[in-house]
């Protein structure tokens, strides 16, 4: 198969690939339903796209995982990006709204300056916000102003005022993230049970394990999800980070060996990685008010 990845460099590329006029050479909103990429199996862009879905059932594939749009989805993709689309279907979404926006539109903005923090422009489709009715009215409310201020002859204001309208949507974005975070409650659960037990089977089947093997994008790939949304994940679900939390396990696991095995202090800073026998009964104390030995102790 030959390559049809249309590789798209610029917004303004963007706008007349996807039959839109380029009314700032750094952003656009386009209307999905002037666009035809049939011919075509996928595209990268080179740019921040924020690609709302209002059509059903309409698949394409990143990576090697296949997407189902519901009524309205959310994806956003940074810079490099690639949706590769399924062949001998509508390839891409007949109806609905792309925001593009160029990183020379935000450098030197607030946003610029924190856009890293957005960690949902790294989430994969299987991730992607499906957003209620109310929901997509807020982010096509924004998109209406965005395009509005670009109706207007460009001036000194137009960078500032459109990067914080992005950075509003963008905030809405959060939002509407945790309210799924809360929805998908008990799948989280499950996924949490899931990362629990490659925590002990690590601990448990090595003789002298490295903490480092445990690392936050192995096991994310374990839980075939990316390591930005399971972070994101474990921090709504725990209140941890994932390094908080592989140390909390690290410690809960400590504490059962103490009680329920024979293992000795020297074994059990070995098995579990930690730096040497002071540091584990200097840390357990802290964390827990007394000393391993004294934890160990029947009441």
């Amino acid at each position: 198969m030959g390559d049809k990845v249309l590789k798209i460099g610029t917004v303004h590329q963007c706008n007349c690939c996807l039959g839109s006029k380029t009314l700032h050479p750094l952003v656009s909103v386009i209307d999905l339903s002037k666009a035809d990429l049939s011919a075509h199996t996928g595209i990268k862009f080179d740019f921040y796209t924020i690609l709302l879905s209002e059509c059903k059932c309409e698949a394409y594939m990143y990576g090697h995982q296949y997407y189902d749009f519901s009524d309205g989805t959310l994806l956003c993709l940074s810079p490099g990006e690639s949706i590769n689309m399924k062949e001998n279907s509508k390839n891409f979404p007949s109806k609905g709204w792309i925001l593009a926006f160029h990183p020379d539109l935000i450098c030197g903005t607030p946003l610029g300056l924190h856009i890293h923090n957005y960690t949902f422009f790294s989430y994969l489709p299987e991730e992607a916000l499906h957003i209620s009715l109310r929901e997509k009215q807020i982010i096509l409310e924004f998109m209406d102003k965005i395009n509005q201020e670009l109706e207007r002859c460009i001036d000194r204001h137009s960078k500032k005022i459109v990067s914080k309208y992005i950075e509003l949507l963008l905030d809405y974005c959060v939002r509407f993230y945790e309210r799924q975070f809360i929805t998908r409650n008990e799948a989280n659960k499950t996924i949490i049970k899931q990362f629990d037990k490659i925590i002990n089977n690590h601990f448990e089947t090595k003789q002298v394990p490295s903490v480092d093997i445990l690392s936050h994008k192995y096991c994310a790939n374990l839980l075939h999800l990316s390591p930005e949304y399971f972070n994101d994940l474990l921090k709504y679900e725990t209140g941890k980070s994932f390094k908080e939390y592989i140390e909390f396990k690290r410690f809960e696991i400590a504490k059962d060996w103490l009680v329920n095995t024979d293992k000795t202090i020297n074994q059990i800073t070995q098995e579990l990685g930690f730096q040497n026998p002071q540091y584990f009964s200097r840390l357990f104390k802290k964390i827990t008010g007394c000393s391993p030995n004294d934890f160990r102790m029947p009441n």
